[in-house]
């Protein structure tokens, strides 16, 4: 069974990362050039990243889907089991290759992806944490 705790801490960590990202760049992708700004948003995008990632396994493991073979592997089974649809695991998974890229080979980030992620991506998180709500008791999912 979901723990609703969980769950509702989980996705405000994601909203709190989002929000430090937008009071800091304003939304800019110009802003990454300042690299006091690009350390704030690699680190909340790592950490929106990483709370959606224990996310995906709380929603796994509650519902004794399985275990998945990889970080990125828990998008893919929460795609299996209907709770995303295949284009944003697709995109969660991919965050979670620049999550790991960003904790481990940190000086090999492409300031392209960081300006796509700023401009295109940052709504992935919004949109796995909605659909993630649905499956909540009383969310009518």
């Amino acid at each position: 069974m979901l723990d609703v705790d969980v769950v509702l801490a989980k996705i405000a960590s994601i909203e709190r990362c989002l929000a430090r990202i937008r009071d800091v760049t304003g939304m800019d992708p110009g802003r990454l050039e300042d690299l006091d700004v690009q350390d704030i948003f690699v680190l909340n995008v790592e950490r929106a990243a990483q709370a959606a990632i224990d996310l995906a396994t709380h929603v796994i493991a509650a519902n004794d889907w399985g275990l998945a073979d990889s970080l990125a592997d828990n998008f893919t089974i929460l795609e299996k089991q209907g709770v995303i649809g295949g284009e944003l695991a697709r995109r969660m998974r991919a965050m979670v290759g620049f999550r790991n890229i960003a904790v481990h080979d940190y000086e090999s980030l492409d300031p392209a992806i960081l300006r796509a992620i700023l401009s295109r991506h940052l709504t992935d998180f919004e949109k796995f944490a909605a659909a993630v709500t649905r499956l909540l008791p009383g969310a009518g999912g």
